[in-house]
């Protein structure tokens, strides 16, 4: 497969970029986003853009591809509501919109949330802007959508969150992780799984939605 990825330097593309390059049915990732992901492999190139709302300087790099794992997401700790949509809604849905015609047989994976319901309507802002991401996404001509769905997602192999609250939170649980792990398979995943998640939708092996008890099952 030859793989495209959003957001390499956050926590989730992290363990998702680990997963891709150790994993003999990826054959390419490029890599797009503002700042370079601190990687280097033989399987590995990066488009570095200021401005991740205009791709045309990267079109002619951007088609071809079987799958685009987007890992690109915000904090809601860290922004306002305006801002937060702005991340979560209009620039995942203008790259996505970009990529649909340039790449017709591509599969595109999103990380949603838990508690996300396009067909449900609710006060909470951040599951009311997954849901409208995932209903867009799955109208667009994609080959196909896959829209994943985490609780709690659990850092491994030394990645950390970028959110400093949210190392913190990590760094006072983990010594009880594995007892909550155990407890509640259905909350929890972590960055190993999550990104071998993302490869299997991207190869088509899995329904078009997996909550956190589908993707840990992989």
């Amino acid at each position: 497969m030859k793989i495209l990825i959003f957001g390499a330097t956050g926590m989730v593309g992290r363990g998702t970029l680990r997963e891709c390059l150790a994993d003999s049915r990826v054959e390419s990732v490029l890599s797009v986003g503002r700042s370079a992901c601190g990687e280097t492999h033989a399987k590995l190139r990066e488009i570095l853009l200021p401005d991740l709302f205009d791709l045309s300087s990267a079109s002619q790099d951007l088609s071809g591809f079987d799958a685009c794992l987007y890992c690109l997401g915000a904090s809601p700790a860290t922004l306002s509501a305006r801002a937060y949509r702005r991340v979560t809604v209009d620039l995942t849905l203008s790259v996505a919109r970009f990529l649909a015609p340039r790449n017709p047989g591509m599969t595109f994976v999103y990380v949603s949330g838990a508690g996300v319901n396009p067909g449900r309507r609710t006060l909470v802002h951040t599951l009311r802007a997954k849901g409208e991401v995932e209903a867009a996404l799955a109208a667009l001509p994609f080959r196909a959508t896959c829209m994943l769905r985490p609780g709690l997602i659990r850092p491994l192999d030394g990645i950390r969150s970028r959110t400093v609250s949210h190392r913190l939170f990590y760094a006072m649980m983990e010594p009880l992780m594995p007892l909550f792990v155990r407890m509640l398979p259905g909350l929890i995943t972590d960055t190993r799984r999550l990104g071998r998640a993302m490869l299997r939708a991207a190869s088509g092996e899995v329904p078009r939605v997996l909550e956190t008890r589908q993707i840990n099952e992989g």
